[in-house]
């Protein structure tokens, strides 16, 4: 069983929407993977708040359903529980890194990673702007989940 956390700021826009791409591929595409996904912000702002609802609105176009998450901040046994821990930009991943408790195995990266024919690191906040960043965060984040799947595929 590999342990994946996406962690971006707030954990209603960007971390909730890449746990539920890479749920939906992982379930459609390589289901008998043994997988466990969740996600997780770096801040307190938004505990125990669904998916803003544009994030909701916009998975639920792409057939995926984000009204069940909750979020919650990234604790420090998130780092022994989980394998692999996924920032969805590089403030995210310099704050993981000054989290991270000393001896934690797990892999601390940036999720982009996992699509390098993107030509980027960053999944951009799309909070304060219109529907259409919602969007751009589902493209991303289903280029880099169909990335982190076959990786994942490859060291099973």
């Amino acid at each position: 069983m590999t342990r994946v956390l996406f962690v971006c700021l707030g954990n209603i826009c960007r971390s909730p929407t890449a746990e539920g791409v890479f749920r939906q591929l992982h379930d459609r595409e390589a289901p008998s993977l043994e997988v466990e996904a969740d996600s997780a912000g770096t801040a307190d702002y938004h505990v125990g708040d669904p998916p803003d609802p544009r994030s909701q609105r916009a998975a639920l176009r792409r057939g995926i359903d984000l009204s069940g998450l909750r979020a919650r901040q990234v604790k420090s046994t998130d780092f022994a529980r989980f394998d692999l821990i996924l920032a969805m930009d590089r403030a995210n991943l310099r704050d993981l890194q000054a989290l991270r408790p000393s001896g934690s195995a797990a892999l601390l990266r940036p999720f982009l990673e996992f699509a390098p024919q993107l030509g980027r690191l960053d999944v951009p906040d799309p909070y304060y702007g219109g529907e259409a960043g919602f969007e751009q965060v589902l493209d991303l984040t289903t280029a880099a989940s169909r990335g982190l799947l076959d990786w994942l595929q490859q060291r099973a």
